[in-house]
């Protein structure tokens, strides 16, 4: 069983930036993959960013790349994401999600999810 609890999200002016931390309760964090997922009102759940057991592998949407970064700290059994550059079109909550597996990759699917965490950005 793995617990994920969000942190980091709130309201920033667009062009602003937010980092936003989850911290996993998982002994085996460190040999599980991790994403961000986020979902805007009235739309569905899109993924965001996904990174491997090692943090050697990455993954990021074309609408994040180059503004949002996932990485994670295995001593801390946390995964970040840095958003920079935000668009009034990233607001959405921010989901925190862990795989069975090590590896990440295109359409992967996550088994553990946390509550979310909320970001508004106003143009």
């Amino acid at each position: 069983q793995v617990q994920l609890v969000e942190s980091g999200g709130g309201s920033v002016q667009a062009g602003g930036s937010l980092r936003l931390s989850c911290a996993a309760s998982a002994r085996t964090f460190s040999s599980i993959a991790m994403g961000w997922f986020r979902q805007a009102p009235g739309k569905e759940r899109e993924f965001v960013a996904g990174i491997n057991w090692t943090g050697g592998s990455t993954l990021h949407a074309d609408s994040v790349k180059g503004r949002f970064t996932i990485s994670r700290d295995n001593t801390k059994n946390t995964v970040y994401l840095q958003m920079n550059s935000l668009k009034p079109e990233d607001t959405a909550v921010y989901y925190c999600a862990a795989s069975s597996f090590g590896g990440v990759w295109p359409g992967q699917k996550y088994q553990y999810w946390g509550q979310g965490t909320q970001v508004t950005v106003s143009s």
